[in-house]
C-alpha cells in the first residue's frame, strides 16, 4: 500500500514552481519557466525517493499554458533529456505518478468550445506523462463535470465526448466522484458504460452522499471492479474535513488517529492512497511513518524537521518527544505524532515564540552583519510588544537560511508552518 501527496511540497528546497500571466507568455519566457519547473519537479522526485514516497501527483501547471500557448512549442523535444531523466527516476524507484486537471476542464459542457478546450487539456496531460516514459498505470484523474439541469443528458454528453478522445488519452483517464454534483454511484454508472477506472474520494462522498447504508470500504470494493490489471493498483483519495471551513474543505494536516482507523479497515485490500491535505508531504510522511516500522532513524529525522515549531507551540511537548525518542529499542511512531498534534493544537504565546525564534537565530547570530542583528532585535521587540506579528521574524530567518544555505532549517517545518 502506497501513500502519497499532491503537486507541491513543503520544506523541499528547489521545489517551488513558477508561472506567468498570459500577456507575458512569450516563447523565451515559457521555455525558461518550463526548464525551472522541470528542475523543481526533479527536486520533488528526489525528495520522494529519499523519503520512501511512492505515490505523487504532478502539478498540471508544470508546463505553463500547456494546452494553449505552450501547445505550439516542442517542449517535449527541447527538454527530452530532462524528461527522460525524471521519468527514469520515477520508474526505477517504482513510484507512481498521476495528474489531475482543474475545475475548468469540463468535458461534458454544453458549450462546444469549452468541451474542445477540455479535450485539448487532456491531450496535454497525456503528452506530459508519455514524455516521461511511464506506462498507463500512471493516471489522469477527471471529474465528470456539470449537471446543467439534466443529469442524464450531462452523463450522456460526457460519454459521447469521452468516446471521441484519442485512445492514448482514454488509456490514462480515471473518473472521480465530486462533492457537489456527481456522486460515487452516478460516477460508477458512467464508468461501467465506458469501462474506465474510478477513484473513490471519501470526503467527497461524505459531503455528496450516494447511499448512507454503504461504508467507505464497501464503496472502495465496488470501485475495485473497475480497475483492470494494466491500470495498476486501485487508487483512492483520502482527506479530512477542515472543521473551520465549509463542507468539503480539506484539513490543514491529516490527524493520525482517524487516518489509522480508516487505514486498518482496509487491511487485506491492495490500494494506493493519495492524501489531499494542505501540508502535503508533511502528512504523507506522518502517515507512512505510522503504518509500519520504518526505523527509528526516520522518526529522528522527522523530529528534527518539527522540533522548533513544536518548541514554539509547547515546550512541554518538545521535552516529552525528546524523552520518547531516547529509547532506541522501540518504534513510537504513532505516539510521537500524537504528541506533535497535541502541541500544534496549542495557541502560540509570545514567550514561547521568542524562545524558538532565538534558537533558530543562533544559527546566524555569529555570521550576521550589524544591520541584520539590529533588524532581528527590532522585529523581536516589536513582536514582544504586540506591535507586529510573528511572520516578519520568520521571513527574515528564512532569508538568512537561504543566504547561508542552512539546509537543516530549510528542510525543517518551522519556517513554513
Amino acid at each position: 500500500m502506497n501513500i502519497g501527496y499532491a503537486c507541491l511540497g513543503l520544506a523541499i528546497p528547489g521545489s517551488k514552481m513558477k508561472s506567468t500571466i498570459l500577456k507575458n507568455a512569450i516563447t523565451e519566457r515559457l521555455l525558461s519557466l518550463i526548464e525551472h519547473n522541470l528542475n523543481a519537479l526533479e527536486s520533488m522526485i528526489d525528495y520522494n525517493i529519499e523519503n520512501g514516497v511512492k505515490l505523487f501527483r504532478i502539478s498540471s501547471d508544470l508546463i505553463p499554458f500547456g494546452s494553449s500557448v505552450a501547445a505550439e512549442l516542442p517542449w517535449d523535444t527541447i527538454f527530452a533529456e530532462k524528461l527522460s531523466t525524471i521519468g527514469n527516476k520515477i520508474i526505477q524507484a517504482d513510484m507512481r505518478v498521476s495528474m489531475h486537471p482543474g475545475q475548468y476542464t469540463v468535458l461534458n459542457s454544453p458549450d462546444e468550445l469549452v468541451a474542445m478546450r477540455a479535450a485539448q487539456d487532456l491531450e496535454y496531460h497525456t503528452k506530459l506523462l508519455n514524455s516521461l516514459g511511464v506506462d498507463k498505470s500512471h493516471k489522469i484523474i477527471l471529474h465528470v463535470g456539470g449537471v446543467y439541469g439534466d443529469i442524464d443528458q450531462a452523463s450522456s454528453r460526457f460519454i459521447t465526448r469521452y468516446q471521441q478522445l484519442p485512445q492514448t488519452v482514454k488509456d490514462r483517464l480515471v473518473l472521480e466522484n465530486d462533492d457537489k454534483l456527481f456522486n460515487i454511484r452516478q460516477v460508477l454508472d458512467i464508468a461501467h458504460r465506458i469501462k474506465t477506472p474510478v477513484v473513490y474520494d471519501n470526503l467527497h462522498n461524505a459531503v455528496n452522499l450516494a447511499d448512507d447504508t454503504l461504508s467507505d470500504l464497501e464503496w472502495i470494493k465496488l470501485c475495485s471492479y473497475t480497475w483492470q490489471k494494466d491500470d495498476g493498483c486501485q487508487k483512492i483519495h483520502y482527506s479530512q474535513q477542515d472543521p473551520d471551513k465549509k463542507p468539503g474543505a480539506h484539513s490543514g494536516t491529516i490527524a493520525i488517529d482517524p487516518f489509522l482507523d480508516f487505514y486498518h479497515r482496509l487491511e487485506g485490500v491492495e490500494i494506493d492512497i493519495m492524501l489531499e491535505v494542505k501540508d502535503k508531504n508533511v502528512s504523507a510522511l506522518k502517515c507512512l511513518n505510522c503504518i509500519s516500522n520504518r526505523g527509528i532513524a526516520r522518526l529522528e529525522t522527522e523530529w528534527g524537521r518539527y522540533k522548533y515549531v513544536v518548541l514554539e507551540h509547547s515546550p512541554e511537548h518538545y521535552l516529552a518527544i525528546r524523552q520518547l525518542l531516547q529509547d532506541k529499542t522501540i518504534y513510537p511512531g504513532r505516539q510521537m505524532y500524537q504528541l506533535i498534534e497535541q502541541a500544534m493544537a496549542n495557541e502560540v504565546v509570545s514567550g514561547q515564540a521568542v524562545n524558538a525564534a532565538q534558537h533558530v537565530w543562533g544559527y546566524f547570530k555569529n555570521r550576521s552583519s550589524e544591520s541584520e542583528k539590529k533588524r532581528f532585535s527590532k522585529l523581536l521587540a516589536g513582536y514582544t510588544a504586540g506591535e507586529t506579528g510573528l511572520q516578519p521574524i520568520k521571513n527574515m530567518l528564512l532569508k538568512l537560511s537561504l543566504k547561508h544555505q542552512e539546509d537543516y532549517l530549510l528542510e525543517g517545518y518551522y519556517l513554513y508552518l
